[in-house]
């Protein structure tokens, strides 16, 4: 029996009422998952200054940075040849840049971060390392003529204020008549080797992937921790290593480098940078946390106005 027009005229509508509520469902829990991954990304990073501080107290800074970036690179393949069907081939023109990028912000910067936090807690490492995007910002400026508003430039004054403010430990004049500590060098180290790998990464991956891109970047930086790391004993003490180390080895290898940076670039994709970089900005208050709860840091009046101006100045820096 065929029914009449108006009825199932009734009937495609019901139908795509039906469709439209499963696909605005589905789209509702994709979202919902990003913003957890982006969530657990955050947590992450911020573990990261807790496990780095922690390991290095007991192994040397190069032979944490080579185990990791070993293990880290080992997926990173796998994952390009799963989600990418391999690493693609180079050209001329990108030699240069992925080597800078490898030298910068693999090899220079974990061998400071590592080196850091030898000597500098974990909570004022990472409020630190945090101020990278108001240097960035200030570099592209001077170098790109990108264009800073009133308001990031209040951001970054805030940022640099803040980090002044955190490493002279609430006395800013004290870094000129005392100067700053060789932990704290380090951890500045940290933001112009970042500095440098961001703005030839930016350059880079208008014609790599970001995977293929950080892929390279760990092939070439990796093995350069490898000489460093034999000098400490690394081949005669790997064995010896405790399960507390090697799950620290493990954390900054398989979440803090590979998951945590896939679920960054599938949130940067799907929400985009400015609501992205949200999470970013909590990343040294989720760090600070766990190192008063982990690590028995005292929280200190310096640090919270330190990390206060930090959050806000990068916060306001990534506003376009």
């Amino acid at each position: 029996m065929v029914k009449p027009s108006n009825e199932r005229s009734k009937q495609q509508e019901t139908d795509r009422v039906v469709a439209s509520t499963k696909n605005g469902s589905t789209a509702s829990q994709s979202l919902t998952l990003i913003y957890l991954k982006l969530t657990g990304m955050t947590v992450i990073w911020g573990g990261t200054f807790i496990a780095g501080r922690a390991v290095v107290q007991t192994v040397g800074p190069f032979s944490v940075a080579f185990c990791r970036y070993a293990i880290a690179t080992l997926l990173l393949l796998l994952l390009s040849f799963k989600l990418e069907g391999g690493l693609p081939r180079l050209r001329q023109h990108h030699l240069l840049p992925i080597v800078m990028l490898g030298l910068s912000g693999i090899f220079a910067y974990n061998a400071f971060f590592f080196l850091g936090l030898q000597t500098v807690p974990a909570s004022r490492a990472s409020l630190i390392v945090t101020i990278n995007p108001t240097v960035i910002a200030l570099c592209a400026a001077l170098m790109f003529n990108e264009r800073l508003t009133p308001i990031r430039l209040t951001g970054i004054g805030a940022a640099l204020s803040g980090a002044a403010i955190v490493i002279s430990q609430g006395n800013p004049l004290a870094i000129l008549a005392q100067g700053v500590t060789a932990g704290d060098l380090f951890l500045l180290g940290c933001v112009g080797t970042w500095v440098i790998y961001t703005l030839v990464g930016k350059q880079v991956i208008k014609t790599l992937s970001p995977l293929a891109a950080t892929t390279y970047a760990c092939l070439v930086g990796t093995p350069l921790f490898l000489i460093p790391a034999i000098r400490e004993g690394l081949l005669q003490n790997w064995q010896t290593f405790s399960f507390t180390v090697w799950l620290a080895i493990l954390y900054l290898a398989v979440l803090g480098t590979v998951a945590a940076f896939c679920w960054y670039y599938e949130g940067l994709n799907a929400i985009g940078a400015t609501k992205a970089s949200i999470f970013i900005n909590l990343v040294p208050v989720v760090a600070v946390f766990f190192a008063i709860v982990l690590l028995n840091e005292p929280l200190t009046p310096a640090l919270i106005l330190g990390g206060v101006l930090v959050v806000v100045g990068v916060s306001l820096t990534n506003r376009k």
